[in-house]
């Protein structure tokens, strides 16, 4: 809760409503007076700076970078969502992705699938255009469509205050409470020129600045979490930081979820924009080398199974192709196999017990008919801390 009497601050000011609640209004990037980047400060954005390069630089030796990536942005979308109180798994994203008929889509697997469109539709974007709030504004049409948040004006900036808190909060009792709707369209287009104008601050730090000041603003009636963790890699993508969206802070942020509010309040209450950006910067240095151990526990599981293949499967050709197509799409059933690979039913069924029974494939349904298999060693490498 931010101090009453606290009138101005160097990130804006609180400001009196009418009926008696302050909101905070912030005051346009870069902060005043300017960043002070102490020694502590600048060895996070170099140890940030090379783990992130590095990450970049791994995904080229994948034999296929877009496969990783896309079931990155799928593990990214679930932790996403599940700092929102979504309870989605890999599984069941994965299981509404196989199934052609998707007339039941749960709310939770829901927010997942348009997370990912979200993530796809804005990069595409991004590689034509300057960074711009319609990119955002369409964004967050796509993350609510058909979930919660559906019906509170999806892609447009909101016109009634919102605030932070606890489910029971209301204006009066708020842990924060944003600017009225009146100052958003103001403070937003400032975002975007700060973004598209500035070019002499650190990139890294830039993303720190940019993802809390969005946080602040909260211009949207609901999804503002999941499109500011969003917008971070979007910017590292955008100004080339990173080839391929690789880098997710929804790990880090869930995991220090209690600092995470306290950090971003204490810019808005103290102006303390260094200890807001030691945090950013930490996690994106430790969720750079944790995805760089993924990109190589994958090669050498990929490796291994690969030999597992030439010496103990009879198809060994088609158990190949099999598990390069594993690795986009890690749950199948055996029509779908003997499409891939061209043969007959009982031979794709023969190849699926093969993998079975060497560990590769884990049957998940528990059924007779319209079975489904999970590439199980590779899903648990990418399930890691998405447990609910």
């Amino acid at each position: 809760m931010h101090n009453p009497n606290e009138q101005t601050v160097r990130a804006g000011l609180y400001v009196e409503q009418s009926r008696g609640y302050k909101v905070f209004i912030p005051r346009p990037l870069p902060p005043d007076p300017p960043i002070m980047i102490d020694i502590q400060l600048a060895d996070l954005c170099s140890k940030a700076d090379r783990s992130l390069g590095r990450l970049d630089g791994s995904a080229e030796i994948l034999p296929n970078p877009d496969l990783f990536v896309s079931m990155y942005v799928r593990k990214e979308a679930i932790l996403s969502s599940q700092i929102e109180g979504t309870q989605a798994s890999l599984e069941d994203v994965l299981a509404y992705e196989a199934i052609s008929e998707r007339r039941r889509l749960s709310r939770g697997v829901g927010e997942v699938v348009n997370y990912i469109d979200a993530m796809n539709d804005s990069i595409q974007s991004l590689g034509t255009l300057p960074f711009n709030n319609e990119i955002l504004k369409k964004a967050h049409q796509i993350l609510v469509k058909g979930v919660r948040g559906a019906k509170k004006s999806p892609g447009k900036f909101r016109q009634s205050q919102n605030w932070i808190g606890a489910p029971s909060s209301d204006l009066f009792t708020a842990s924060f409470i944003p600017p009225p709707p009146s100052e958003v369209e103001k403070s937003m287009s400032d975002l975007e020129k700060y973004i598209n104008n500035d070019k002499t601050m650190p990139m890294l730090i830039k993303c720190g600045l940019v993802h809390a000041q969005f946080e602040t603003i909260h211009p949207f009636l609901d999804g503002n979490g999941r499109l500011g963790r969003l917008l971070v890699t979007l910017l590292l993508c955008q100004q080339k930081i990173m080839n391929r969206p690789l880098l997710y802070l929804s790990a880090y942020f869930k995991q220090h979820r209690s600092q995470y509010y306290d950090r971003l309040q204490g810019v808005r209450d103290s102006g303390d924009w260094e200890g807001w950006l030691k945090f950013f910067l930490q996690g994106i240095w430790l969720v750079s080398d944790e995805a760089f151990g993924t990109v190589r526990e994958i090669l050498a599981m990929r490796e291994k199974h690969r030999q597992l293949i030439l010496n103990k499967v009879r198809s060994s050709a088609n158990g190949l192709l099999l598990l390069e197509h594993l690795f986009m799409h890690p749950l199948i059933n055996i029509s779908d196999v003997a499409k891939l690979t061209y043969v007959t039913y009982p031979a794709a069924n023969n190849l699926v017990a093969d993998f079975v029974s060497h560990g590769l494939l884990k049957e998940i349904t528990g059924k007779q008919r319209n079975r489904l298999f999970l590439y199980e060693p590779y899903v648990a490498l990418l399930r890691k801390g998405t447990e609910p």
